[in-house]
């Protein structure tokens, strides 16, 4: 079990960062958070506002939590460390832990990807506890001149942990944040992956969520997507968990339904804060590197290890890769489909 005085380092203030310690702070747990300077003074002035999918706001004072911008502070008597950062970024982090963090500590990845929690394993040394985990939901965080700073929950799920004694998932979980063990992590990584082929094609839509799903040609997209991924996962061996309860197989199909039978059957699908877009808009939006590499990159890297085609999946990277750094712009479905490869 965790105990009372057990001290919590949110690696990585982003959304998903700042939503799951805001939940933690407000439920009397001690959380520090290692943020940029910019974010250490918003924090710090004004505390954090955290907004739950049925739309119940929180605002967490300052006082609830602690701020560290010096890494050698934030992790100096971390217990748990729930790593945060963008999938690039994850073994900078480890070392920054493995430098400063006692050696008994607890490395809990919340990342999109399926291969941080081996890059913590290769960068901490034995003493520490690597766990991978998952989070399903979106977040979205507000615009940097909002004050408060604002994290808001768009979508279902509860967060999955590999946590064989499930003490550490039921200490966790406070309201706002579920969290539950699974002992097929990383088949769960890989059916998130999946799903997150979609980041992508939200981002360069330059679509709400919930508008782009509504509209069956960009589900189309998504599915072909997923369909080549299949195949590539198939030749690997790998064998992805379910989603939300629905076999991956079975994801495509339900997705080039027509319009009024996905609504009917995709009902949990669309049940998404019409205010939600995909993490890759948001660092397409605000000039970021995104994770490309680490969603469809990966499976391109995988289907040329086995020289299967995948067309689509190799063009859905190439547009994100031309639009990051560049002003945010709508793409068109037909521009994805057909972009230079």
């Amino acid at each position: 079990m965790i105990a009372d005085d057990s001290r919590i380092v949110i690696a990585g203030a982003g959304s998903i960062g700042c939503y799951a310690g805001g939940c933690l702070a407000a439920a009397g747990k001690r959380v520090t958070f290692l943020v940029r300077p910019r974010v250490e003074v918003a924090l710090a002035q004004h505390g954090l506002k955290i907004i739950d999918l049925d739309g119940t706001a929180r605002l967490v004072g300052p006082q609830a939590f602690d701020l560290a911008v010096d890494p050698a502070i934030a992790f100096k008597r971390a217990d748990i460390i729930l790593v945060t950062v963008k999938s690039g970024a994850t073994e900078e982090m480890a070392k920054l832990i493995a430098a400063h963090a006692p050696s008994k500590a607890t490395v809990v990845s919340l990342q999109n990807g399926v291969n941080n929690a081996k890059v913590l394993h290769q960068n901490l040394s034995a003493g520490f506890t690597v766990i991978s985990g998952m989070v399903p939901f979106n977040v979205v965080q507000s615009e940097p001149d909002v004050v408060p700073l604002t994290v808001r929950r768009t979508t279902e799920g509860v967060v999955l942990i590999d946590d064989r004694s499930a003490d550490l998932a039921d200490d966790l979980s406070v309201p706002g944040l579920e969290v539950r063990d699974n002992p097929d992590m990383q088949g769960v990584l890989w059916g998130k992956l999946l799903m997150n082929l979609n980041n992508a094609p939200n981002a360069l839509s330059n679509l709400p969520l919930a508008t782009q799903l509504a509209d069956r040609n960009w589900r189309l997209l998504l599915a072909d997507q997923m369909s080549e991924g299949l195949r590539v996962l198939n030749a690997h061996g790998i064998v992805p968990s379910k989603i939300q309860g629905v076999s991956p197989a079975i994801v495509p199909w339900v997705l080039r339904l027509p319009n009024f039978l996905f609504r009917i059957l995709a009902k949990k699908m669309l049940n998404i804060d019409p205010r939600a877009r995909s993490s890759m808009w948001e660092d397409l939006s605000r000039g970021r590197a995104t994770e490309i590499d680490y969603l469809q990159g990966v499976l391109v890297r995988l289907a040329d290890e086995k020289n299967i085609a995948v067309p689509l999946l190799r063009r859905v990277l190439a547009c994100v890769k031309q639009a990051e750094g560049e002003p945010l712009r709508s793409h068109s479905i037909e521009e994805i489909r057909t972009a230079n490869i």
